[in-house]
């Protein structure tokens, strides 16, 4: 017994990440069981750090009745704007919504339900989505459009509005480098909202322009742990675009 308690057994971090593996064929196979009606959130800031491969696939796959959480609905023929034209999507909830003219159609329309929220606080309903808080009082949108219906309560003399919590069935995020346990690193603007909704998906899907093995990161460089990532894939293709390109005459 004595010499069975001295024994030392070492086992590394490195070897325990690489007995963990994520990694799924592609896409198409990511999103294979997302069904209709489903809520998603969607990561990238404008054009920059969004799912391409998983937007291509659902809408090659045609599910529709979807609420997407995005901070914005990408541009007419390009992100949630494929999804948009093909009228897959019920629901967004966003903050910046004018560069699709097909989004704009939709809502004045009838079409396409839509709740539009400050930036800030959609940030921090996701976030908040990730920790497992409820709710939390902001002053932003107090005494707008944005508080109907809302509570309100008065904190050392400034009024204040409650809001909820944002969490969704699948979250769909893209990253610059990954690995087989489901270790993300994101690059520049792309770490917008891709890390907190990774945190905030039931099942977070999460595409990367580099995979590799388990181990290779840098532990300090990785910006959402593998943790929160229950499907990864090495993407193909990919455009990033720039919304708006402005050159000098």
């Amino acid at each position: 017994m004595t010499q069975f308690l001295n024994k030392k057994i070492e086992v590394t971090n490195t070897n325990f990440y690489k007995m963990i593996n994520k990694v799924i064929d592609n896409a198409e196979v990511a999103v294979a069981d997302i069904p209709n009606n489903a809520t998603l959130m969607l990561g990238g800031f404008g054009l920059c750090g969004i799912p391409e491969n998983c937007i291509s696939a659902l809408v090659a796959k045609k599910t529709e009745g979807l609420t997407c959480i995005s901070n914005n609905a990408g541009v007419d023929d390009f992100g949630i704007g494929l999804m948009l034209q093909q009228r897959q999507v019920k629901k967004m909830i966003s903050s910046y919504v004018g560069e699709n003219k097909e989004f704009e159609r939709q809502l004045l329309s009838g079409e396409l339900e839509v709740e539009l929220t400050p930036q800030g606080t959609l940030a921090e309903r996701i976030r908040a989505g990730g920790a497992g808080i409820p709710a939390f009082f902001t002053p932003a949108g107090y005494g707008t459009e944005v508080a109907e219906g809302k509570e309100t309560r008065e904190f050392d003399g400034k009024m204040y509005l409650m809001e909820n919590w944002l969490i969704a069935d699948f979250a769909l995020v893209k990253a610059w480098k990954g690995d087989t346990a489901g270790n993300l690193v994101f690059k520049g603007t792309a770490r917008n909202f891709n890390p907190m909704m990774a945190a905030a998906g039931k099942i977070t899907i999460a595409e990367v322009e580099e995979l590799v093995p388990a181990g290779e990161l840098d532990p300090n460089a990785i910006h959402t742990p593998g943790v929160f990532v229950q499907r990864i894939f090495q993407g193909t293709g990919y455009e990033k675009r720039i919304e708006q390109r402005t050159v000098s005459a």
